[in-house]
């Protein structure tokens, strides 16, 4: 059963975040299904509850500029937006800091993270008593119609998350701005709550995704096929396993290969939907030392997260 909390209640929405629960909060914008973003298994949670189909990256949300730039790289233009729209509904997407504690699954298994300090004030004291980054998409079935009420939230995800803070309907109605700037030229991933002229009035000229050439990062989902794959190659639905591979293995592993990565002995998607992204980087460290010829990954059931699974590693086995 969903609770619905008030917003006295923010201390008990906190401590539910920091067990690794799910729980919806207003933002400026819209509703956020929100969990500890440096909890793997809580942020899998977001996507079983929200039915992604795709490991998306989602957006870490802050009290403030500084404990955002704590996990990523800013320069001076991300500077110079966090003063003038932050707190608000501008995202910014920038370099992953090498010694951040958000999990992979937050930023998809990128370099990159999205930050974001919302200015809700809802919002702002619950990140703050939970003393976490907090990763939240919006609270709503996925392709459902992005919630502006707590009533919205509840309509498509009770039952499926612990709770939601009801405070009232967000003042914006649509989603945050996002910006890309891990690349020269700045790239508008997603029009938003900030309109591009206010940005252009700081950063100068921006792209859009369909203008960015070759050289640029772009950190939208699903853009490419081959997405931000290993370095081996990755040979799918593996029903045996060699002794020149690593093995990416689901459930009681296959026999033979030099080193294994097990994402859930116990075959639980949700499990192996935590652990995917730091299998795939530890397994392509490993058999780049070893010098294997590629990672073999062992069939995952297409049920629950099991589809985002096996979206990701198709992606990572396309021809590149």
């Amino acid at each position: 059963m969903t609770e619905r909390l008030s917003p006295t209640d923010v201390p008990r929405a906190a401590a539910l975040l920091r067990e690794g629960a799910l729980v919806s909060f207003p933002t400026e914008t819209v509703y956020g299904l929100g969990a500890d973003a440096r909890n793997g298994r809580a942020v899998a949670a977001i996507f079983e509850a929200k039915g992604r189909p795709h490991f998306n990256p989602l957006i870490s949300h802050f009290p403030d500029a500084e404990s955002a730039f704590a996990e990523v790289v800013p320069d001076d233009r991300a500077r110079a937006l966090a003063a003038r729209f932050w707190p608000g509904p501008l995202t910014l997407v920038l370099p992953r800091r090498a010694d951040s504690r958000i999990d992979l699954l937050t930023g998809a298994g990128l370099d990159t993270l999205a930050v974001r300090v919302p200015a809700h004030p809802l919002a702002q004291a619950l990140l703050r008593a939970a003393g976490t980054p907090v990763a939240a998409p919006s609270a709503n079935r996925s392709g459902g119609v992005s919630p502006t009420t707590a009533a919205h939230v509840l309509e498509g995800l009770s039952g499926r998350i612990a709770a939601v803070v009801d405070g009232g309907p967000c003042e914006v109605g649509v989603e945050s701005t996002v910006l890309d700037l891990s690349g020269l030229t700045p790239v508008l991933l997603r029009p938003g709550g900030v309109p591009a002229e206010a940005i252009e009035a700081v950063t100068g000229p921006l792209l859009r995704p369909e203008q960015a050439g070759e050289g640029e990062a772009l950190r939208s989902p699903g853009m490419m096929l081959s997405h931000y794959a290993p370095g081996l190659p990755v040979r799918l639905d593996a029903r045996e396993a060699a002794p020149d591979e690593a093995l990416l293995a689901f459930g009681p592993p296959l026999p033979g290969a030099a080193v294994t990565w097990n994402l859930s002995g116990r075959g639980d998607p949700a499990e192996a939907a935590a652990r995917l992204f730091a299998g795939l980087r530890w397994l392509d460290a490993e058999g780049a030392r070893l010098n294997l010829r590629g990672i073999a990954a062992m069939p995952v059931p297409m049920a629950g997260l099991g589809e985002a699974i096996n979206d990701r590693l198709r992606r990572a086995a396309a021809p590149r």
